[in-house]
């Protein structure tokens, strides 16, 4: 069976045993989180989510996303010139589970991203 699910502002179609590259969660490795933001459960498709819905999920680590790098050059000004780098935050998740009913008596903590006051 398989899920799709929305975090970060993406949406992922998953199945269990996937590993998932996600925005950053407030979770640290080895914790079992909860997606509750499910769009479709096999052939179930939510409006727009699917009610009691969830998939859970471990945390593998925290990691950085590879560096994009920003290249700034202004016309007709020789020497302004500015490079710079930026790594996303993202968590490695993988699927544990999907629950098409009773996602709210797991009592498993519901995924939440991190805060932006860091």
């Amino acid at each position: 069976m398989f899920a799709v699910i929305k975090t970060g502002g993406k949406q992922y179609k998953v199945q269990s045993g996937d590993v998932l590259r996600v925005e950053k969660l407030d979770a640290a490795a080895g914790e079992t989180i909860q997606f509750n933001t499910i769009l479709v459960v096999g052939d179930q498709i939510g409006a727009p989510v699917v009610a009691g819905a969830a998939v859970q999920a471990e945390v593998i680590d925290q990691i950085k996303g590879e560096k994009t790098i920003h290249f700034v050059r202004r016309r007709r000004k020789h020497s302004s010139k500015r490079t710079k780098g930026h790594r996303q935050q993202l968590t490695l998740v993988r699927i544990k589970d999907i629950l098409a009913t009773g996602a709210d008596a797991t009592g498993v903590k519901a995924a939440v991203g991190a805060s932006s006051k860091e």
